[in-house]
């Protein structure tokens, strides 16, 4: 009954990796620690979802009751030390929403939660692209 299968191979077994393409399977995905190859078994349409191909950028544009704006300076990464400012920015983890992250994002950016992120909420998009 099976129509598909899955082989998550460990990193260190990748030597196996020609013989399971001699096998028709193909590569799904991969990372750090493991090869993920797929095979087509079933005599009907390949259902296999695709994998991931991005990742979601968030920024925040952050407004107190005194209308001033939450900027940050990079401690890591390309502009650190340069003395430029920024909204506070980062990555949506896997599966989290969009607007989570960009509220989780503007506070472990900033580490001041009692001056801008106590009330902290997401209003609204300002831009997706």
């Amino acid at each position: 009954g099976k129509q598909g299968v899955w082989i998550k191979l460990p990193i260190h077994l990748a030597n196996l990796v020609e013989t399971l393409i001699k096998e028709g399977f193909w590569y799904h995905h991969a990372e750090p620690k493991y090869l993920m190859l797929v095979h087509w078994i079933a005599d009907s349409a390949n259902t296999i979802p695709a994998n991931a191909t991005h990742r979601v950028g968030v920024g925040a544009f952050v407004v107190n009751e005194k209308r001033e704006v939450l900027v940050v300076q990079e401690k890591t990464g390309h502009f650190r030390g340069t003395g430029s400012w920024k909204f506070p920015t980062g990555v949506a983890d896997q599966g989290e929403d969009i607007c989570v992250a960009a509220v989780r994002e503007a506070k472990e950016e900033t580490g001041v939660s009692n001056l801008f992120m106590v009330d902290t909420e997401f209003v609204e998009i300002l831009a997706f692209r």
